[in-house]
């Protein structure tokens, strides 16, 4: 059976692993990552990874916007080295809002105030709850193969039971991380974002989904978002949000861009962009073209301003 994420053991073999420390903020100990941009004054940019991931997934990508920005990325509560919340998958900082509460409380200890802020999957969907709140105040938002609507159709209508459901049983997640270290099975996971990933980020993605604690947390995620209600307060938004979209995206439907834009006060605060050939994990896949769309839309946004 497998066993948990162990910093000891697996700290010294994860990417970046000279970039890490752990912080307590919001009745949580969390992993995060700082990479120093090329000033001491250089403005900050915060990375949320998507559901089931952690800051493995923006190795390639972090580097690349350190040119320009103070980079900060965590593991978000349950996920990798971040603990479970006290109260375990029924948690509220498992919650979409709950989650957004944390990930400022942890901002504000390391008096970090983003200019810019990415968002993988659902970690988009944290970024513009944050901005909806009125937690953060960037120039701009990114969503990469961004999470921000819910199921449709009778897929749409069980999903959250039968996540409800398997997180309040305290065996699934270990049946989960012991079927999923098998090589078939990672994958087809990973076969199902449409990606096509390295050894290196295969093997990353597959000593995570082996950690009972890790599955715990990303089934406790699912389980208590409710995008129903966050996809109505969409037209709140005010922030000027770029969406890139994977063309080959099997986990999030490419088409939902589209629908994303449509519900927005303005289409002036938004713009989507397609890249074609990349699937769910786009940024691992091609993570210079990645930041090249993200440092022309903040760049020009700031010429815009001046």
């Amino acid at each position: 059976m497998a066993g948990p994420l162990d910093w000891q053991r697996d700290g010294p073999h994860w990417p970046h692993h000279e970039r890490s420390h752990f912080v307590q903020a919001g009745g949580l100990r969390w992993h995060v990552q700082q990479f120093d941009g090329p000033r001491d004054d250089a403005a900050c940019v915060v990375l949320l990874h998507g559901t089931g991931a952690s800051t493995h997934s923006w190795r390639s990508l972090a580097p690349l916007l350190a040119q320009q920005f103070n980079v900060l990325a965590m593991d978000l509560p349950g996920h990798a080295f971040t603990g479970l919340p006290p109260g375990g998958a029924g948690a509220p900082q498992l919650s979409l809002p709950g989650m957004a509460r944390a990930v400022h409380d942890l901002l504000k200890t390391l008096r970090c105030s983003p200019v810019l802020v990415v968002g993988h999957s659902a970690g988009a969907a944290v970024a513009i709850r944050m901005a909806i709140s009125g937690l953060i105040q960037p120039r701009l938002l990114v969503g990469l193969n961004a999470a921000l609507l819910p199921l449709g159709g009778l897929a749409g209508q069980l999903f959250a039971p039968a996540a409800k459901l398997m997180a309040s049983a305290p065996f699934v997640p270990r049946l989960f991380a012991w079927h999923a270290q098998t090589p078939t099975a990672l994958q087809r996971l990973l076969d199902s974002t449409g990606s096509t990933l390295d050894a290196q980020g295969a093997e990353l993605y597959r000593r995570l989904v082996s950690s009972p604690a890790h599955a715990a947390g990303a089934l406790g995620m699912m389980a208590n978002w409710d995008l129903h209600a966050f996809a109505r307060d969409l037209p709140l938004l005010a922030t000027p949000l770029l969406l890139l979209v994977g063309e080959k995206d099997r986990t999030v439907p490419p088409a939902q861009g589209a629908q994303v834009l449509q519900r927005l006060a303005s289409s002036a605060h938004g713009r989507c962009i397609s890249l074609p050939g990349l699937g769910h994990l786009a940024h691992e896949e091609q993570p210079a073209l990645v930041a090249g769309h993200i440092l022309a839309a903040f760049n020009a946004g700031q010429a815009e301003r001046a």
